[in-house]
């Protein structure tokens, strides 16, 4: 679709110049300043037609009251994939980038009307049951236990060596993984979402989860996985991989970039130089203005259709800005009166079933790291931070920091080696499987010191 003529210009790097351009919702101009593209996109009206990847077309919804439609409308649009009509033809190649993400899998994101509600039920039923004291004791214990390997050094990527991987361990003892499960699940997840060898990675993902599955068969306990399995949805083995899978991968990667941007918050705005009580508006300033899941939300229109001023074929991609979404320029008042009314956990059906378990353990993290190095500060220019490429996450490349070197809370294990950055690790994982003794190992060990 053309862009009007009284568009302003696109912004500097956006190749969305001539008629009929697409704006890329990827590469590191977009990265750098995506609100400059939100903006742009917004006069289009309150949807806009972007590209995701080379050749990957869709539509995204940035206005808040269209979005709010979207996903409430469960009738007019779908979320099962196999309608994706430009992947069926052949438009969207297996192998482009995007498509993990997108392709279908039997799980409740991809699912409608009554397979969607008994699967979610199970979802939601087994999520509640998770108490808020063990959560915040084991979110505390990770926590340490990762203070543990750098705290000394007085240096730190807080990407590498906590926000992303605090999430993982923490999962990883709610869904009740042993050693060497949980080494491999570790594993998998990281290298999926980092791109290091991902095929590889999601085979490895899947074969533990299928090994937690079985041996929660034989030997249930009082874990996410054992009550999944227990729920009166009576999900098959293939269903209980599949629910697992989505809950690790989808719940450890955007609570990772939630840490972090709020940690990035936290150490650029003078607002936050004593941060006494001021975590929770910290982390709901960034579910405003830096959702860790700034473009996602698939969805599929059932049939042709006119909406937020686009024209829509059955089955034609639409996504959700939430990031877009939340800076309308309309909802300054909204902001004022309800502080949470953000769109950051999605909404409808479809909304996030772990919000509450999200926000009390990004609370614990951030608190009882600021406990134990009070005097955090950057350790390089802040406009020298580099964001990560790509159409749905919001997240920092790295966060270098500084801080007065300090006593761990407990020692780790003599034999365990502080543990590099996640991102070092990559090019060692690209060509190896997980090794027993691999991080969730050693954090287990560590415990029983």
């Amino acid at each position: 679709m053309d862009a009007r003529p009284s568009a302003p210009v696109p912004p500097p790097g956006c190749p969305a110049h001539g008629s009929g351009s697409r704006v890329p919702l990827y590469g590191p101009e977009f990265a750098a300043d995506p609100h400059a593209y939100y903006s742009y996109l917004r006069s289009y009206g309150p949807a806009a037609p972007v590209e995701l990847a080379p050749g990957v077309e869709a539509t995204l919804v940035t206005d808040y009251t269209a979005a709010l439609q979207l996903l409430q409308d469960s009738a007019s649009f779908r979320k099962d994939s196999r309608r994706w009509r430009a992947f069926n033809e052949g438009h969207v190649t297996p192998d482009s980038p995007v498509v993990p993400l997108l392709a279908y899998r039997p799980n409740c994101m991809f699912s409608d009307g009554a397979e969607h509600l008994r699967l979610r039920q199970a979802v939601t039923d087994s999520m509640a049951r998770i108490d808020q004291r063990r959560l915040s004791r084991t979110t505390e214990q990770v926590s340490n236990y990762l203070i543990a390997q750098f705290g000394y050094r007085g240096s730190a990527d807080l990407l590498g060596s906590y926000a992303r991987q605090l999430p993982l361990f923490v999962f990883n003892e709610l869904f009740g993984c042993p050693a060497d499960i949980g080494d491999r699940v570790l594993f998998g997840i990281s290298g999926m979402f980092d791109g290091v060898n991902a095929e590889k990675a999601a085979e490895v993902l899947f074969g533990a989860v299928g090994e937690l599955v079985a041996l929660k068969r034989t030997r249930p306990a009082e874990d996410v996985t054992s009550w999944l399995m227990q729920h009166h949805a009576k999900l098959t083995d293939e269903e209980m991989v599949h629910q697992l899978a989505l809950l690790l991968a989808a719940g450890t990667e955007p609570l990772g970039n939630l840490i972090g941007n709020t940690l990035h918050r936290l150490l650029t705005h003078d607002a936050y130089a004593h941060t006494g009580g001021l975590i929770d508006d910290a982390i709901d300033e960034t579910l405003w203005e830096n959702p860790p899941m700034s473009n996602l939300a698939p969805h599929y229109p059932a049939v042709d259709m006119d909406f937020a001023g686009q024209r829509l074929q059955a089955g034609d991609l639409v996504l959700v800005s939430f990031a877009a979404a939340n800076s309308s320029p309309a909802l300054a008042a909204a902001r004022q009166a309800s502080s949470r009314a953000h769109l950051a956990w999605s909404a409808g059906p479809h909304a996030c079933p772990s919000k509450d378990p999200a926000r009390q353990i990004s609370v614990t993290a951030i608190e009882n790291l600021l406990n134990q190095l009070p005097d955090i500060q950057l350790a390089v220019p802040e406009e020298s931070l580099t964001w990560r490429p790509g159409p749905f996450n919001r997240g920092l490349s790295a966060l270098p920091t500084r801080f007065t070197p300090v006593e761990p809370a407990r020692r780790p294990a003599q034999h365990a080696r502080p543990e590099p950055p996640v991102r070092a690790e990559q090019a060692a994982q690209a060509n190896r499987t997980p090794e027993r003794g691999g991080r969730w190992s050693q954090f287990l060990n560590w415990l029983t010191k």
